[in-house]
Protein backbone atom coordinates (compact mmCIF):
# COMPACT_ATOMS: atom_id res chain seq x y z
CA UNK A 1 0.00 0.00 0.00
CA UNK A 2 1.27 3.47 -0.88
CA UNK A 3 0.28 6.50 1.16
CA UNK A 4 0.87 9.77 -0.57
CA UNK A 5 0.15 13.45 -0.31
CA UNK A 6 -0.53 15.73 -3.27
CA UNK A 7 2.22 16.22 -5.88
CA UNK A 8 4.94 18.61 -4.72
CA UNK A 9 4.75 22.33 -5.32
CA UNK A 10 7.45 24.94 -4.86
CA UNK A 11 8.96 25.04 -1.37
CA UNK A 12 6.41 22.68 0.18
CA UNK A 13 7.36 19.45 1.84
CA UNK A 14 5.42 16.37 0.84
CA UNK A 15 5.53 12.82 2.16
CA UNK A 16 5.17 9.38 0.63
CA UNK A 17 5.23 6.22 2.73
CA UNK A 18 5.02 2.60 1.63
CA UNK A 19 5.63 -0.93 2.86
CA UNK A 20 9.06 -2.37 2.04
CA UNK A 21 8.99 -3.45 -1.59
CA UNK A 22 11.19 -3.39 -4.65
CA UNK A 23 8.26 -2.36 -6.87
CA UNK A 24 9.21 1.31 -6.96
CA UNK A 25 7.98 2.68 -10.31
CA UNK A 26 4.89 4.52 -8.97
CA UNK A 27 6.86 5.88 -6.03
CA UNK A 28 9.67 7.14 -8.25
CA UNK A 29 7.11 8.71 -10.60
CA UNK A 30 5.65 10.61 -7.64
CA UNK A 31 9.06 11.72 -6.34
CA UNK A 32 10.14 12.96 -9.77
CA UNK A 33 6.87 14.53 -10.96
CA UNK A 34 8.22 18.10 -11.00
CA UNK A 35 11.79 17.37 -12.11
CA UNK A 36 12.92 18.69 -15.53
CA UNK A 37 13.22 15.94 -18.14
CA UNK A 38 16.95 16.56 -18.54
CA UNK A 39 17.57 15.74 -14.85
CA UNK A 40 15.08 12.89 -14.50
CA UNK A 41 17.10 9.84 -15.62
CA UNK A 42 20.02 10.40 -13.26
CA UNK A 43 17.79 11.29 -10.33
CA UNK A 44 15.59 8.24 -10.99
CA UNK A 45 18.68 6.03 -10.82
CA UNK A 46 19.89 7.65 -7.60
CA UNK A 47 16.52 7.59 -5.87
CA UNK A 48 15.89 4.01 -6.95
CA UNK A 49 19.22 3.00 -5.44
CA UNK A 50 18.43 4.81 -2.17
CA UNK A 51 14.94 3.28 -1.94
CA UNK A 52 16.19 -0.23 -2.75
CA UNK A 53 18.82 0.15 -0.01
CA UNK A 54 16.15 1.25 2.48
CA UNK A 55 13.80 -1.63 1.58
CA UNK A 56 16.37 -4.38 1.12
CA UNK A 57 19.17 -3.56 3.55
CA UNK A 58 17.33 -1.35 6.05
CA UNK A 59 13.95 -3.05 6.39
CA UNK A 60 15.12 -6.48 5.13
CA UNK A 61 12.09 -6.48 2.75
CA UNK A 62 9.81 -6.90 5.77
CA UNK A 63 6.35 -5.90 4.45
CA UNK A 64 5.35 -4.82 7.97
CA UNK A 65 8.06 -2.16 8.02
CA UNK A 66 7.57 1.18 6.30
CA UNK A 67 9.78 3.49 4.27
CA UNK A 68 9.06 7.21 4.59
CA UNK A 69 10.16 9.80 2.04
CA UNK A 70 9.82 13.52 2.71
CA UNK A 71 10.60 15.59 -0.35
CA UNK A 72 10.55 19.13 -1.63
CA UNK A 73 11.09 20.19 -5.22
CA UNK A 74 11.49 23.77 -6.38
CA UNK A 75 12.75 25.28 -9.63
CA UNK A 76 16.33 25.28 -8.40
CA UNK A 77 16.63 22.35 -5.99
CA UNK A 78 15.35 19.00 -4.87
CA UNK A 79 15.50 17.49 -1.37
CA UNK A 80 14.65 13.89 -0.48
CA UNK A 81 14.79 12.49 3.06
CA UNK A 82 14.44 8.70 3.09
CA UNK A 83 13.86 6.89 6.40
CA UNK A 84 13.57 3.18 7.10
CA UNK A 85 12.80 1.17 10.23
CA UNK A 86 15.93 -0.96 10.12
CA UNK A 87 18.85 -1.25 12.51
CA UNK A 88 20.90 1.37 10.63
CA UNK A 89 24.50 1.32 9.45
CA UNK A 90 27.63 3.43 9.37
CA UNK A 91 28.62 4.33 5.80
CA UNK A 92 32.34 3.91 5.14
CA UNK A 93 34.26 7.12 4.35
CA UNK A 94 35.72 5.67 1.15
CA UNK A 95 32.27 5.74 -0.47
CA UNK A 96 32.66 9.48 -0.84
CA UNK A 97 35.66 9.18 -3.13
CA UNK A 98 35.66 7.61 -6.57
CA UNK A 99 37.22 4.16 -6.36
CA UNK A 100 40.30 3.46 -8.46
CA UNK A 101 39.31 1.50 -11.60
CA UNK A 102 40.84 -1.71 -10.25
CA UNK A 103 38.94 -1.36 -6.94
CA UNK A 104 35.37 -0.83 -8.15
CA UNK A 105 33.16 -2.39 -5.44
CA UNK A 106 31.77 -5.84 -6.13
CA UNK A 107 28.59 -7.49 -4.83
CA UNK A 108 30.35 -8.75 -1.68
CA UNK A 109 31.81 -5.39 -0.74
CA UNK A 110 30.30 -3.68 2.33
CA UNK A 111 30.67 -0.34 0.50
CA UNK A 112 28.95 -1.11 -2.77
CA UNK A 113 28.26 0.55 -6.05
CA UNK A 114 25.03 2.04 -4.74
CA UNK A 115 26.75 4.37 -2.30
CA UNK A 116 29.20 5.40 -5.00
CA UNK A 117 26.28 6.12 -7.37
CA UNK A 118 24.55 8.30 -4.75
CA UNK A 119 27.66 10.43 -4.32
CA UNK A 120 28.01 10.84 -8.09
CA UNK A 121 24.40 11.89 -8.72
CA UNK A 122 23.54 14.06 -5.72
CA UNK A 123 25.28 17.23 -4.60
CA UNK A 124 24.87 16.32 -0.92
CA UNK A 125 24.50 12.86 0.65
CA UNK A 126 24.10 12.69 4.40
CA UNK A 127 23.07 9.92 6.83
CA UNK A 128 21.83 10.59 10.35
CA UNK A 129 23.79 9.27 13.34
CA UNK A 130 22.14 5.85 13.45
CA UNK A 131 22.10 5.31 9.68
CA UNK A 132 18.32 5.01 9.29
CA UNK A 133 17.77 8.32 7.52
CA UNK A 134 19.35 9.47 4.27
CA UNK A 135 19.19 13.09 3.11
CA UNK A 136 19.80 13.80 -0.55
CA UNK A 137 20.12 17.21 -2.21
CA UNK A 138 20.42 18.12 -5.88
CA UNK A 139 20.73 21.58 -7.40
CA UNK A 140 18.49 21.69 -10.45
CA UNK A 141 19.62 23.82 -13.35
CA UNK A 142 17.00 25.46 -15.50
CA UNK A 143 17.10 25.09 -19.27
CA UNK A 144 18.18 28.76 -19.48
CA UNK A 145 21.11 28.06 -17.11
CA UNK A 146 22.19 25.08 -19.23
CA UNK A 147 22.04 27.09 -22.45
CA UNK A 148 24.06 29.91 -20.89
CA UNK A 149 26.73 27.44 -19.72
CA UNK A 150 26.82 25.90 -23.20
CA UNK A 151 27.40 29.31 -24.82
CA UNK A 152 30.29 30.22 -22.46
Amino acid sequence: MIASSLPPSAHRWQQVSFASTLYLCPILDCLLADIPVAEEAALRLGLQEALVNAAKHGNKLDPYKTIFVHFSISRSQGWWIISDQGAGFTPPDQCKMPPPPQNIPDAGCECGRGLYILHQIFDQVYWNGDGTELRLFKAIKSEADKQLAWQN
